[in-house]
């Protein structure tokens, strides 16, 4: 299980030079299955994560996995632990190419097989994509599903993902919802303004600046958010 306790982070406003509250006093706990992270632009949703994963450290409070604290592990030292990220803004890889990457996400070399797996799972054909560049030639929609892609193939026992609907068409992300559902046992947790998401979520939690993060199961709620401005803003497709 992950627990936040009495999550602090702030940063300093170099116009005001005054302390920039980004995340006050969080607390919640997190257990295997999906949760779904959603409410407004600018609520703190990507630093949560970012102070999940080890990029960032909070000004207070404590990260608690498995009854361990590891508030002052880095990202590398979690990722050991079996932590999974997947950008906002995927990085591109000049000179290393798909196959590279993938095989290096999964510490082995991978075979044609295994880059089907990966590589359909987020509607790309590995026919199509082992051998190109992980650069500026590919679209942002592509290095999207590369990246997440790289995710599925490095495994893990927490998975945090930010926006990883960006970038997928429909067909896609059907597909992308099937890899989901399909880590049974693991805990995923996503940062998402798209509905179809928030459907498949065994828990959602609703963050937004300067207020109590809001949580409990998807019943529970889906019927809160239908009732607040959140929704209204919500990708139904």
């Amino acid at each position: 299980m992950l627990e936040l306790k009495n999550i602090c982070f702030s940063v300093k406003d170099e116009t005001t030079k005054k302390e920039k509250v980004i995340l006050s006093n969080i607390n919640l706990s997190v257990r295997s299955g999906i949760t779904a992270v959603t409410g407004q632009n600018g609520g703190g949703k990507s630093t949560l994560i970012k102070i999940i994963s080890g990029i960032e450290k909070p000004t207070g409070g404590q990260v608690i996995y498995n009854g361990r604290d590891i508030t002052n592990l880095n990202v590398t030292e979690r990722a050991r632990l079996g932590f999974t990220l997947a950008f906002q803004q995927p990085v591109r890889f000049k000179g290393i190419t798909v196959k590279k990457l993938l095989s290096l996400a999964s510490g082995k070399e991978s075979d044609v097989a295994s880059l089907c797996n990966y590589l359909s799972a987020v509607g790309l054909c590995a026919k199509d994509y082992m051998n190109r560049e992980v650069d500026a030639t590919l679209s942002g929609g592509e290095l999207k599903r590369i990246e997440l892609a790289s995710a599925i193939a490095k495994g893990g026992e927490v998975y945090l993902l930010d926006e990883p609907e960006a970038g997928i068409d429909l067909w896609s992300f059907e597909e992308l919802i099937k890899t989901f559902t399909a880590l049974e046992g693991k805990t995923v947790i996503i940062v998402t303004h798209q509905k179809k998401i928030l459907q498949v979520a065994d828990n959602i939690i609703l963050l937004n600046h300067a207020t109590e993060p809001v949580s409990g199961t998807r019943d529970e709620m889906l019927c809160k958010l239908s009732e607040t401005e959140v929704c209204g803003r919500l990708k139904r497709d």
